[in-house]
């Protein structure tokens, strides 16, 4: 099963803070919003779509600089050893790597030891895929 992409704003637009109303699609994103284009590319498990032809292509040349971390699940979640589902707009940038939260209230929590929950994360992620193969 391919891992989940970003469900609704793609990272170049989320890290440059350049706008909001780009899409990306993946296993739980069963369509572009309503009268938006999607400019699809794929990368290694997953597939995604962009509002611009500028943001496909800083994605093309550096996939992994704007992929979300933990194959797109709750970065809290994963830390606390659980794939959660996530609310796009709880994201955050820390280290340069991209972050999705299953809520705001979940990423000030993560945030309380953002760098021990990140390790924690690390830690867990290959433990979940191996139990869950996702």
């Amino acid at each position: 099963m391919p891992e989940r992409s970003l469900q609704a704003a793609d990272r170049r637009s989320i890290s440059a803070r350049i706008s909001t109303n780009s899409a990306a699609l993946g296993p739980n994103t069963p369509s572009t919003p309503s009268g938006w284009r999607s400019i699809p590319a794929k990368s290694p498990g997953a597939k995604y779509g962009f509002r611009s032809a500028k943001n496909k292509a800083a994605f093309d040349a550096e996939p992994a600089k704007y992929e979300p971390q933990f194959g797109g699940y709750c970065a809290f979640g994963v830390s606390k050893g659980k794939h959660v589902e996530i609310d796009p707009e709880a994201f955050q940038i820390v280290g340069g790597k991209l972050l999705l939260q299953y809520s705001e209230v979940g990423r000030d929590d993560f945030n309380k030891d953002a760098a021990g929950n990140l390790k924690k994360g690390e830690d867990n992620r290959p433990k979940l895929v191996e139990k869950k193969g996702k």
